[in-house]
């Protein structure tokens, strides 16, 4: 009985340790999986480094600030330009894991002639890794219109004459369809740094919570992610001045390039090296577009002159908030028929003018209408004008003789007529005194009184020529006293 008893006691016993050690030994393997499993997660993004092989390509006309943007997201205070293709890098660190790379920089002359250069900074092998910056100024808003046509079209016709695959130009632009419709808004409230972040911004989105795009949104998708960059917003105040620009034209300039960005799935960045504004933020805006490192700030538009619209959040309904404040001119307007070129400024256009030289005979003929239609030349001045009809008035007979008081009511003038005597007197009393001849030449020879009292060198002689000269003394001064006068009564009248 009592072997009965004990040998199930012991078979209990043993199933049971038995059973414990299969236990230990199903937790030991659990636990080593999970340690292995978080090394390994550990140990893969320890590894996982910036990737070194991103570019950026900055297209747009000469004089939009592409040099000087790229040297302000540089560090760099003094730009120096080049020509053709040029190169640069800058520089960009991750504070979360600690890594830095080199992000490349190709910038094209805006010369036509060097197009043919895009195939060194955008090929079969970086297409995929590359973004593209295009630079419009604000010193110039009337020439968007063809410049951003013109970059967009030189895009196009270099992607087509690329060897790409189909599947692969199709895989391009469907990966910036989701980026678009994956775009969100993330809180303040997290810290920037941290990987919950990392994980909401690039994985927390499927495939089936992605929402449509949005209506007029990507209609042209040529594959690269784009931004679009105006440059040289410190030049509104400029423009308010000197070219009469209200709020409503900047209002509809932003509407019209908010629309083309839209089409295009771009996106756009008011900036101003020289005052600072927005370059600190599209550096980190083009290091998350890249390297997917995190952009915390919103959209931005109070602020006409620090534009900021992510890809992803415009629509056309946010668009039209602009339209309220647009009274002479509609959003439907040719963007050209509101925004005209200024008259008094050319165009900066990229294609060479061959300068014609004018015909010799016609610029001096052209010059010689011009004179007069002008007005009055140089010497007919109000002045000279009325001295000259003083100086030409005709001589009025019987006017005053030799003795003749000047009357008050009469404007004197150096030419005031019947002084002649008297100077004919002492001038012709000085011929005569060289010669040595009588001091009267005033009678005539053949006058009935000329030999009745013969005059000698004696006393009479004498006495005639002290009075002469005291009788043209006299005149003389009183004409420079006429003279004076004359003088201060043209300047009280001037």
């Amino acid at each position: 009985m009592a072997l009965d008893m004990g040998m199930p006691i012991n078979g209990t016993n043993a199933l049971t340790s038995s059973f414990t050690a299969k236990k230990k030994d199903t937790s030991n393997a659990a636990e080593e999986n999970l340690w292995s499993a978080i090394l390994s997660e550990v140990q893969k993004q320890g590894s996982t480094k910036l990737p070194s092989n991103k570019s950026v390509l900055v297209l747009g006309d000469n004089a939009t600030g592409k040099t000087t943007l790229i040297a302000k997201l540089q560090g760099v205070e003094d730009p120096k330009k080049g020509s053709g293709l040029e190169y640069a890098y800058i520089d960009v660190k991750d504070e979360y894991r600690d890594d830095t790379t080199r992000l490349g920089v190709w910038i094209l002359d805006g010369d036509p002639g060097h197009t043919n250069l895009l195939r060194y900074a955008l090929n079969e092998t970086n297409f995929e890794h590359t973004l593209v910056i295009l630079t419009v100024s604000m010193t110039e808003p009337w020439a968007w219109l063809e410049q951003l046509n013109h970059w967009i079209k030189v895009l196009f016709e270099h992607i087509e004459s690329l060897k790409l695959e189909p599947q692969e130009k199709q895989e391009a632009r469907q990966r910036l369809i989701t980026s678009w419709q994956s775009y969100c808004e993330v809180g303040d409230d997290l810290d920037p740094g941290s990987p919950v972040k990392r994980t909401m911004r690039n994985n927390s989105i499927d495939d089936d919570d992605l929402l449509p795009l949005t209506e007029g949104a990507l209609t042209s998708n040529l594959g690269l992610d784009i931004v679009v960059v105006v440059t040289k917003t410190d030049y509104m105040t400029t423009l308010e001045k000197e070219y009469d620009y209200r709020d409503e034209h900047f209002d509809f300039i932003q509407q019209w390039i908010r629309r083309f960005c839209l089409q295009h799935g771009t996106s756009l960045f008011y900036t101003s090296v020289k005052e600072d504004k927005n370059c600190d933020l599209l550096y980190k805006y083009l290091t998350h577009r890249i390297y997917g490192l995190p952009f915390r700030t919103p959209a931005l538009f109070v602020e006409k002159d620090a534009v900021l619209i992510p890809a992803g959040w415009d629509s056309l309904k946010k668009i039209s908030i602009l339209y309220e404040n647009m009274q002479s001119c509609k959003a439907e307007d040719y963007y050209t028929d509101i925004i005209l070129a200024p008259q008094s400024r050319k165009t900066v256009t990229n294609r060479e003018i061959e300068v014609q030289t004018e015909d010799e005979q016609a610029f001096l003929l052209r010059q010689q209408e011009i004179l007069k239609q002008g007005g009055q030349m140089r010497g007919d001045s109000p002045l000279r004008s009325q001295s000259g009809n003083k100086s030409m008035q005709p001589r009025t007979p019987g006017s005053g003789g030799q003795g003749s008081p000047i009357k008050v009511n009469v404007k004197p003038t150096p030419a005031t007529p019947g002084n002649e005597g008297v100077l004919a007197n002492f001038f012709n009393s000085l011929l005569h005194k060289k010669s040595g001849s009588p001091a009267t030449p005033a009678t005539p020879p053949n006058a009935p009184n000329a030999s009745s009292t013969p005059r000698t060198n004696g006393t009479d002689g004498a006495i005639d020529k002290l009075a002469m000269r005291s009788d043209a003394a006299a005149e003389l001064d009183r004409l420079t006293r006429s003279a004076k006068k004359e003088m201060d009564y043209s300047q009280s009248e001037c």
